[in-house]
């Protein structure tokens, strides 16, 4: 419980998403932490956020929400076309904002953004929150302590047939990689640092879909597959796309000189991970330290910031790096030329939390002792 006044949320959007940040902030709401006070979505939404998700206040009109005295953290659930000006507008404000992704549709609005936070007396987080599980970071430390030597390639997975409810994801500024495939770009980034090339080839694979029961002719590639240069010899790469109809491999696979370490599950939503060292000789497989850890992370992450007055280890710099590598690559895909990414970021730190480590170390010696319990061979 927080000795804290709770945080108050103001929601702009209510559609698909509302749902998975809303099942959050109830938890967050039980622990004192955070208040919604009002949402703004179309009128067909009302009912539905009046009465089953019980916000007390309804509006039509997002700059309510923005500047409402009652609001201290706006969160940003639109489609991707209204990201960057609702965001400006509640920094300007003073708000904590979090906007899911992507945090803008261009470059311009976006670096408008960074620089805007960097002023304001919000905090400006930004989807996706991949970085923030547990799972992630025990990773990442692994691999920034040399476990697997020097990571020289990589290679990341997330993708699905494609959504039915929406026609906004196959239009010409969205598409998979800025709906998807933004997740592994993120975790790459996140791991490896900022890249300096990116290379693509992209297609539009199947270009009529049914959207809420209707045909349409769609105008985003929907099959995308890139590679990031790195630096000193590193390459990582992206496979996404609305063409993916199962999959059972690792989402995220880092292969080093002295060592291999992949997540199990999507990056959104990791399962445990595997370890091969040279020197142990031997596959290691680490369950799920928190499999109840939500993709909608962020939220928690930034409504602690608020309250402590630190800004989020998920910075705009870095949002801004992911968004500059999948434009970069939508203009490879068109012109078949290999394209120089020009931003760049502070990659985030880890901290090691001695209890996390000493929940994997327990199961390790659990599964050398018990074959069975090994699941890898």
């Amino acid at each position: 419980m927080s000795n804290k006044p709770p945080v108050r949320i103001g929601v702009v959007g209510c559609g698909n998403v509302l749902g998975a940040y809303l099942a959050l902030a109830e938890r967050l709401k039980a622990k004192g932490l955070v208040d919604v006070t009002v949402a703004c979505g179309r009128e067909r939404q009302r009912a539905v956020v009046l009465g089953e998700h019980r916000i007390p206040r309804f509006t039509l009109d997002w700059k309510d929400v923005v500047h409402s005295p009652d609001v201290d953290l706006v969160l940003i659930l639109t489609s991707p076309g209204d990201h960057a000006a609702i965001a400006r507008e509640a920094l300007q404000a003073g708000k904590h904002v979090l906007v899911e992704k992507p945090m803008a549709e261009t470059l311009e609005e976006a670096a408008s953004l960074v620089e805007l936070s960097k002023r304001s007396r919000g905090s400006l987080l930004c989807a996706p929150h991949v970085i923030l599980s547990q799972t992630y970071q025990t990773i990442a430390r692994r691999v920034r302590r040399g476990e697997i030597g020097r990571v020289v390639s990589a290679r990341s997975r997330y993708g699905w047939s494609g959504p039915w409810w929406s026609t906004w994801f196959y239009g010409a500024a969205s598409g998979p990689l800025i709906d998807l495939g933004v997740y592994n770009v993120t975790s790459l980034t996140g791991i490896l640092g900022p890249a300096r090339r990116v290379a693509a080839v992209t297609a539009n694979a199947i270009p009529e879909r049914e959207v809420n029961g209707e045909k349409i002719r769609t105008r985003a590639a929907d099959n995308v597959h890139l590679v990031l240069e790195f630096g000193d010899a590193a390459y990582g790469t992206v496979t996404t796309g609305f063409t993916i109809q199962k999959y059972r491999s690792p989402a995220l696979e880092l292969y080093g000189t002295a060592g291999t370490l992949q997540m199990l599950g999507d990056d959104w939503d990791p399962d445990g991970y595997e370890l091969w060292r040279n020197d142990v000789g031997a596959w290691q497989y680490f369950i799920e330290t928190d499999p109840e850890w939500p993709w909608t992370d962020g939220l928690r992450h930034l409504v602690e910031c608020a309250q402590r007055g630190v800004r989020p280890i998920v910075t705009p710099e870095h949002a801004y790096h992911v968004l500059e590598i999948m434009i970069r690559a939508l203009e490879s895909g068109r012109d078949g030329e290999a394209k120089t990414v020009h931003s760049t970021f502070v990659p985030p730190i880890f901290h090691d939390p001695e209890h996390v480590e000493a929940a994997h170390l327990m199961h390790d010696r659990m599964r050398r002792n018990d074959p069975k319990e090994a699941g890898s061979s």
